[in-house]
């Protein structure tokens, strides 16, 4: 800011104030004059030292030296006997006003020294209170966009005028202004680390960091500023410019966390992926093999069952790579469902079905209160969140077991269970068979799968608007897994 436009009102208010004890002096030369009249004394000098004292207390120490010379040229001419002259002292008036000047211009020093110190100390204290508020707000950022223009407004704010913040051509302030000067303009875009221009200070947010773009301020030049006052915009752009490097670095460290877990993700998956396809493959490799060569010396009944095989284990494979596929979908929500009323029994008995051989000797039952209940759910994505949990149920329950399916109505939901008698999950595992590659402990002796069944089926679910629930069984033992959905007709 130029220093014409910075004095021009503090000049103005200078001379307002000198003006201001010019009129106490008139207030106490009326009061000393009726208590003249009424008194007949013209011992009244405190009348004019308390004038003095609230010139001083009220308009600062200048302003109360001019005070009590005033008051003390006006004491001497219009009360001092003879009255309105200043020929005649005497020993006792010389040395009256001579105390009375003394006390007077002491009295306004050390009463303006006292009100100039209680400015200052107002002044630091709302300094101290704006730099914790704005840390305070900075602290509460994460968004480097949010932090840029809390740090406009606060240096507005502290300013008392306006703001202008520029990065990379693109300007933003704190109120329109079209009539922006070319000279500003062209101080914004230099690469000068402060300056001034066109009556506005211009700095660099940060001068390591041309990037992080410049800031400039006009100051409305009412009153007088103290040094705590002219240093808090540049402390208050300080803290601006490390609560958007915070914020940059926090955005930097999320990217990173994420590329991580993608690359875990990945790692997981190709570590795991070779058994779950090689089982499969190997099995339909060995049975169409031998069809090929022994077929026409194979019982009608063992090539029913490699046919079998082929069948089954090119289905698992194909449920393999569907629950890759949704897991893709989840993770890029991209998941297309399309739902409608669905009858439960039905899914329940397309599941059954396919899961029979893979069940081998244990014994899949479907209750008999499944029949009439319908879901609002996508019978596709319904039957593949289904399939996951009966064969998490087959291959964690012993042969002989049984693994029930059943349907109840809880209000405006239906809910499909899946109980099974394997070893079960610790009640503080429970929170966290659904998470991707989790293993409960109760199940670390059976490694095969990727640990994405049970997850994939909660993303499955909660895409569909329902969700997933377990619980340990409490009569027999093992688990048992709950799927809820929208009611799909009256009960």
């Amino acid at each position: 800011m130029s220093p014409e436009g910075k004095a021009r009102p503090g000049a103005r208010r200078h001379w307002l104030d000198y003006l201001a004890a010019f009129g106490v002096v008139l207030a106490s030369t009326g009061v000393a004059e009726l208590l003249y009249r009424l008194l007949h004394t013209d011992r009244l000098s405190t009348v004019f030292l308390a004038g003095v004292l609230i010139t001083a207390v009220t308009f600062g120490s200048g302003p109360a030296y001019f005070a009590a010379l005033l008051a003390f040229g006006i004491y001497n001419f219009y009360l001092v006997e003879p009255r309105f002259t200043l020929s005649t002292f005497s020993a006792e008036d010389v040395l009256l006003l001579t105390m009375f000047l003394a006390v007077a211009m002491l009295t306004g020093r050390l009463a303006g020294r006292v009100r100039d110190q209680a400015a200052t100390a107002q002044a630091r204290a709302r300094t101290a209170g704006t730099l914790f508020e704005a840390s305070r707000v900075f602290s509460g950022l994460n968004e480097e966009e949010r932090i840029r223009t809390e740090l406009l407004n606060h240096v507005s704010l502290a300013a008392g005028g306006p703001a202008v913040l520029w990065r990379d051509g693109e300007i933003r302030a704190t109120a329109e202004d079209a009539a922006l000067p070319a000279e500003l303009l062209d101080a914004l875009a230099a690469a000068s680390p402060s300056g001034s221009a066109a009556g506005w200070q211009v700095r660099s947010l940060l001068r390591e960091q041309p990037d992080l773009g410049r800031i400039a301020w006009r100051e409305s030049g009412v009153g007088a500023r103290i040094p705590e006052e002219d240093r808090l915009i540049d402390v208050l752009v300080d803290v601006g410019a490390a609560a958007i490097i915070r914020a940059r670095l926090g955005a930097a460290e999320a990217e990173v966390r994420a590329y991580s877990e993608t690359e875990r993700l990945r790692n997981a998956l190709l570590s795991s992926i070779s058994h779950d396809l090689r089982t499969p493959l190997a099995s339909i490799l060995a049975s169409a093999s031998s069809l090929q060569e022994f077929g026409d010396r194979f019982d009608p009944a063992v090539r029913e069952d490699l046919l079998a095989t082929i069948q089954e284990e090119a289905e698992r494979l194909n449920q393999f790579v569907a629950n890759l596929l949704h897991m893709t979908r989840l993770e890029g929500r991209a998941l297309g469902v399309t739902a409608s009323r669905t009858n439960l029994r039905e899914v329940a008995e397309r599941v059954a079905m396919r899961m029979r051989r893979r069940a081998g000797r244990r014994k899949l039952v479907l209750h008999p209160e499944c029949d009439g209940l319908e879901a609002y759910a996508d019978p596709i994505l319904l039957e593949q969140a289904l399939g996951n949990l009966v064969e998490n149920a087959i291959r964690f329950s012993p042969d002989g077991s049984t693994i029930l399916l059943s349907t109840a109505q809880a209000g405006d939901e239906v809910i499909l269970e899946v109980s099974d008698e394997g070893p079960g999950v610790p009640d503080q595992d429970l929170c966290r068979i659904f998470e991707k590659f989790y293993r409960s402990p109760a199940s670390a002796a059976n490694l095969q799968g990727t640990g994405l069944g049970l997850s994939i089926v909660k993303g499955l679910m909660e895409s569909m608007g329902g969700g997933v629930t377990a619980r340990r069984r409490a009569d027999e033992g093992g688990l048992t897994v709950s799927l809820s959905l929208p009611a799909g007709s009256e009960a």
